[in-house]
């Protein structure tokens, strides 16, 4: 389990939420080259070290090649995103965000998300930093995320849309329900970019929970006030469930390191458009879903029906009840809580004679109990290559092997690897 708080006592921005992963020791390379998969074009990014108050962080920047960007819709976005080779997971909270944003745009203009035309969000370097971002966190294998509070900074903004106050219409959109103040230095210091990545991603706001400080990473912002550290903190914990440290902090006896609660919720369905079921399960990944599967059942009437099971961490149950209830033909939902064992997972690099390969890597405190090569960068090696997919994760499973032999560790010594 890995936990990352967001500490906005400067505010919050995509390109210092991607400064802050870069600091926390994401491979500036491999980011660069996922980020390449989504087809863009007139852009270059670059990362450098610089201080904010005394402070020494990472500054992320993308200079976008002069020209005027085409204007996107939500579909738009959301077609580069779907069509690169990046994984699933970083494609969904990636999506989710420009949702977000969408839905904030169009409250604010009074119009529908779909009909929204992204100017500055919509922008190269705003796609960058969101799916940048995106890929940091899984790069870094985050689990959980939490927020403080958003210095938000007061007066007013320029955007093509003229003069804003701030927080811009769409950022006060994006920050219903969370706390935020204005501080004493006048300026923005919370995008709309910046406050949809973090709402995509944190469920709880306020002060930092009781967590074992790990690492620590600052984003540095674009402006360097007088004696004031204009940087975003990113602080990691290793290795506990956060509702399950704040109990072992109080003195009471916590859970076995992996254990956390889930929510299952079900349904059986046997009148519905099998075409649905593929929407429903886009959609409950969108909003947060752990897992959704299909089971084949067989209902009264003897007619063959579907039994529809999704996982959802307790924050985010009540909004999959009622997605499942609003998009499919059913009555009724049951749910229930159960407790579910994982093991700590991290995403790791390797080369290949194809091409480097990210691969799953799961452990149990130093033990690495299995591996397994990242399916999309498997295929996408495989075609550029002309060769078989197998060929490739065999590669990617033999890069990794060696890799281990580098890096002894208990599971090895004891026999116990597992590659599946």
């Amino acid at each position: 389990m890995r936990l990352v708080y967001f500490d906005c006592f400067s505010g919050c921005s995509g390109d210092m939420i991607v400064g802050a992963l870069l600091d926390l020791g994401v491979e500036f390379e491999e980011l660069k080259r996922q980020l390449g998969s989504l087809g863009l074009a007139g852009y270059e990014i670059r990362a450098e070290q610089v201080k904010r108050s005394g402070i020494a962080g990472t500054k992320f920047t993308v200079e976008v090649n002069e020209g005027v960007q085409p204007e996107r819709t939500l579909s738009d976005i959301r077609a580069i995103i779907e069509q690169s080779g990046l994984s699933d997971q970083t494609k969904r909270r990636a999506i989710r965000a420009f949702e977000l944003l969408a839905e904030a745009e169009a409250r604010v203009h009074g119009t529908k998300a779909d009909h929204v035309h992204f100017h500055e969000v919509g922008a190269v370097d705003s796609i960058i930093d969101t799916v940048g971002a995106m890929i940091g966190f899984e790069m870094l294998g985050a689990d959980q995320f939490f927020a403080s509070a958003f210095r938000v900074g007061y007066g007013f903004v320029k955007s093509q849309h003229g003069q804003l106050p701030i927080p811009a219409p769409a950022t006060a959109e994006l920050l219903r329900g969370v706390p935020v103040y204005a501080g004493e230095i006048e300026g923005e210091f919370v995008t709309p970019t910046g406050a949809a990545i973090v709402r995509t991603l944190c469920a709880e706001f306020g002060a930092m929970p009781a967590m074992t400080i790990d690492r620590v990473g600052y984003g540095a912002g674009s402006r360097d006030p007088e004696g004031f550290p204009n940087a975003l903190r990113l602080v990691v914990s290793e290795g506990t469930d956060r509702h399950e440290a704040g109990r072992a902090v109080d003195g009471e006896k916590g859970q076995m390191q992996g254990d956390e609660t889930v929510v299952v919720i079900e349904t059986n369905i046997d009148d519905m458009n099998p075409q649905a079921y593929g929407f429903v399960m886009e959609r409950a990944f969108a909003l947060g879903a752990l897992d959704v599967f299909l089971t084949p059942a067989q209902m009264k009437k003897d007619r063959p029906g579907v039994l529809l099971t999704v996982l959802a961490k307790p924050g985010d149950a009540e909004v999959l009840i009622e997605l499942v209830l609003e998009e499919t033909t059913t009555l009724g939902v049951r749910y229930y809580e159960a407790k579910r064992r994982i093991l700590d997972r991290v995403i790791e690099s390797v080369a290949t004679e194809h091409g480097v390969v990210r691969v799953k890597v799961a452990r149990d405190g130093a033990r690495t109990l299995h591996f397994q090569p990242e399916y999309e960068d498997c295929a996408r090696l495989a075609r550029q290559a002309g060769v078989p997919l197998l060929e490739v994760q065999d590669a990617a499973r033999a890069a990794y092997r060696e890799k281990l032999k580098s890096e002894p560790n208990e599971a090895e010594s004891n026999g116990e690897l597992e590659t599946k």
